[in-house]
This record gives C-alpha cells, structure tokens and sequence, in this order.
C-alpha cells in the first residue's frame, strides 16, 4: 500500500504523537508499504530537506516566523493543498491519508483526500480542550479557542456545536475546542483513538463517524532483551523516574508537594523541559527534595535510566489519552505510578500504583503504601515483564494494515 502521513505535530518535536508516528512509519516500511510524512516544521537548508526527503519525510509550507519551542505552524490549508499537488503529484495515487492532530497540515490532509476521493483514517491523539487550557494564560483562554474554532471552521464544516456542561465542558473556551475536536473527526471517513475511554467521551460530544480503538505502540528496534526483574529491598532507596513534559497539564508541581509529604527512602530524576522547569527546580530545592533535573536528553540515555528505576510516575489528571511513557515502562518491566483511572487502561492489572484521587496528600499515601511494602515493586514487575511484548509496534500494526485494506477496498 502506499500511506500519506499528515501531522502538525512531529518535524522539530517530541511526544507522544511523534513516537507513535515514527514506529508506525518504521513498521508499515519494513512490512513493505510505501510511507511518506507531511508536516510542518521550522526553517531549514536545503541540505536538511533533502535528507529528510531521502527518509520520504517533507516539510509542507510552513510559518517561519514561530519562535522555536511552539509547535511549528504550516501556513493556510489551501496553500499546503496547492504545494502538495505540485510538488508531490503522486500523492494522487496514494491508497490511504492517514491523519494525525487537527491544525493546518492536517486539515490540508483532510480536504485534499476528499477532493481526490482518497479515503482517510484520523486518529484523535489528545484533548486539546486540556492543552489549551494549561498553555494559554488564563485571560486569553476563551479568545484564543473561539480564534482557533473560527479558522478551523473556515475550511471544515462545523455542524456539531458543543455546548457547556457539568462534564467535561465547563466553560467556553472548552466547549469550542471541543467543537473542532468533533467536527474534524466527521470530516475524516474513519477515526482512530489510542484508548477507549477517549472513543466514549469523542461519541458523547458528537462524533458520529465510526471509531476504532487503536494503542500505541513501542518501536522494535528501541525494545530491549530481557530486562531483569525489578526489586526493591527493605530499607533501600525507592528510584523513581519522571519523563513527561515539565507543564501543568502534566501536574508534576503537585507531584513534588506529595513528595514533602513521603516517609522513607526515595529518589527522582526528571528528564524533561517545559514551561514548569524554573518553578519545579526552585521548589524542589527550597523543600530539600532528593530530585534531580536532567532536561532533555538523547532516548538512548533516557533508557538507561528507565531501566535502572523501580517506579515510572505519571501524574496528569482528566488529561492524557493514553499515555507513551507508560508504555515505555512495561517495555523494561518498571511498575508505573497514576492518578487517573482511565490509565489502567493502558498497562495490565497489577503493574502499577494508583493514588486514590490526585490530591498530593492521597499520592503521598499511595507512595507510603508502598514504601512500607517494597516487595510489591517484584510483583508488578513480573507482570510487566509478562505482558511487555503485548505492546510491540510491530503487533499492533497488523490491527492497522486491516483497517486500511478494508478501507481502500
């Protein structure tokens, strides 16, 4: 098959969405498929183009004027459209659009799919709801969502209006992010969710279109050959691991206070940047906290460091869809650490610790639990390490390469 990935979020980025898309594109190619990547980016020679064009990967036209650190911007749909027909005629001849997030390039993916009566696949990565909420300062909120909802509706129909509830919409700025969330789903001819639970609340504000549950998966060539059993020995020091973004959708603030709060020996190290670092270091040190701060660093050395630990924590609340670095975890058999119910989804019943509510008083407890029970680091780590090869890419693609060959059919 020939497979045309479109993707505001992944040239210049980390994350989720980017880890997924690259160990889709690695095991679809070595499976025989034909993959090409179309995203926005950040200014580049030509000589970079041209050896990401050697990998099938290209930079549609892009906004230069973004400052690095924000997601790079593609420039209006219509004129991504227009590139893309001109300087990829071959596109026309692709079997699958495959789309991922819901800006320029993406909607560029949608509409030119439609026009060329190619089908597409949209998988909904993450609630934007909750990312524009944490990033945009409070008083902007609601203008900057009712600006995104007015562009995106320039080019997609918007037939569904979500409206404020006592749910997950309990305000404005919630609501018309909602709003393009579901109306850019029904614009696509099938949707893909990583989780179940994020499928429900998609059909509960309007999606009509069919959804299939499709998880993430680890990438072949980053699993490793036998981890060892995780133990942790009375008295000795609990390692922990944090290597999410440093935000405030990520809660790591609340995080360190239920750390003021733990009896017993523990360490953290926090692998990461965000808008949070300068806060969550200062407090850390001002509180004494054995956590130290890395930043960013190369994966291979961040897999060292996740094998070395007990416990992977994970402390986002009503936000993340499904969680990579959960996944990340099992694949070295590390129990993990959440607050969110709707993560043990993710990773098998009996791998991790949940706190009873995000609270940092009720984390805390959950963290002296147990430190007073160190033996269960072994148990959740058998369990891990039984089900770890559940999470291989290159499992879970064949899921994929079903759903796409029902869909060119």
């Amino acid at each position: 098959m020939k497979i045309a990935f479109f993707s505001d979020s992944f040239l210049d980025l980390t994350g989720g969405i980017t880890s997924s898309i690259k160990a889709q594109k690695a095991a679809l190619e070595k499976n025989g498929h034909t993959v090409y990547v179309f995203s926005s980016g950040y200014p580049k020679s030509k000589s970079e183009l041209k050896k990401l064009a050697e990998q099938n990967i290209f930079q549609v036209p892009s906004c230069w004027l973004c400052f690095r650190g924000a997601t790079p911007v593609s420039h209006r749909p219509a004129i991504v459209e227009r590139w893309l027909l001109r300087e990829h005629p071959e596109i026309k001849d692709f079997d699958i659009y495959y789309i991922h997030y819901e800006a320029g390039c993406s909607i560029a993916g949608l509409r030119l799919g439609k026009k060329l009566h190619i089908p597409t696949v949209q998988v909904m990565h993450g609630r934007e709801d909750m990312g524009e909420g944490n990033i945009i300062p409070f008083g902007f909120r609601t203008i900057v969502a009712i600006l995104l909802n007015w562009f995106h509706s320039w080019y997609l129909p918007h037939s569904v209006k979500v409206r404020r509830d006592n749910y997950l919409v309990d305000n404005i700025a919630k609501a018309k992010m909602w709003t393009m969330m579901v109306n850019h789903a029904n614009y696509a001819d099938l949707v893909l969710t990583p989780s179940a639970h994020f499928r429900d609340k998609l059909i509960h504000y309007g999606v009509k279109k069919e959804i299939k549950v499709f998880p993430n998966g680890y990438a072949d060539q980053n699993y490793p050959d036998n981890p060892p059993l995780k133990i942790l020995e009375p008295g000795k020091t609990l390692k922990m691991i944090w290597h999410s973004r440093i935000s405030g959708e990520k809660r790591i603030m609340p995080f360190l206070e239920a750390l003021t709060q733990v009896n017993g020996k523990y360490q953290m190290a926090v692998y990461g940047n965000g808008p949070d670092f300068i806060k969550a270091t200062s407090f850390a040190k001002m509180h004494h906290l054995p956590v130290k701060f890395y930043g960013n660093v190369k994966f291979e050395k961040l897999k060292e460091e996740i094998a070395d630990s007990h416990l992977d924590v994970l402390v986002s609340y009503n936000f993340d869809t499904f969680g990579m670095t959960l996944i990340e975890a099992e694949a070295y058999g590390v129990p993990v650490f959440f607050c969110d119910p709707d993560m043990k989804e993710i990773v098998p019943v009996g791998s991790y610790v949940m706190s009873k509510s995000p609270s940092p008083s009720d984390m805390a407890a959950a963290l002296n639990e147990l430190l007073n029970h160190p033996d269960k680091i072994a148990e959740m780590s058998k369990v891990m390490l039984l089900h770890r090869e559940e999470i291989l890419v290159s499992r879970r693609i064949k899921i994929l390469e079903k759903i796409f060959d029902i869909m060119k059919s």
